[in-house]
């Protein structure tokens, strides 16, 4: 089984770590932890080369710490595990990612937002539930 775990931040993480760790077999388990970088702006300016974004350069670098040590956590227990930091909007580097990698699951934390502040936010898991094959 390949799972890929979409994750955003330690606290969320630590549950769905948890979550596979209980309900998966380490042995025959392989996950991607992924965490993408969401610019404020969608595309750079046409002056600027594709993917520059130097003020995101903080953001990946903590970014990488998180995937890595959710990765080391997962090794820990048995399974293989790989990480990666993609930018661009999350819910659909969510799915392209499953699809690129051939997952079987998609893993991600929810929130639990309501009312206004959902619909002003969205909900990446319900994104990713309703849109991904």
């Amino acid at each position: 089984m390949k799972i890929l775990l979409g994750i955003d931040d330690a606290k969320s993480s630590g549950d769905v770590f948890a979550a596979i760790v209980k309900q998966f077999q380490a042995a025959k388990t392989e996950v991607r932890v992924l965490h993408v970088v969401q610019p404020l702006v969608p595309t750079a300016p046409p002056q600027m080369a594709a993917g520059y974004a130097p003020e995101l350069e903080e953001q990946k670098k903590d970014a990488h710490a998180l995937v890595e040590k959710i990765a080391k956590e997962l090794r820990s227990a048995g399974f293989k595990a790989e990480t990666a930091v993609d930018l661009g909007d999350v819910r659909e580097r969510i799915i392209d990612s499953a699809a690129e990698w051939h997952a079987d699951l998609i893993v991600v934390g929810s929130h639990g937002r309501r009312g206004l502040q959902r619909f002003l936010l969205g909900s990446v898991a319900e994104f990713v539930a309703r849109h991904a094959k």
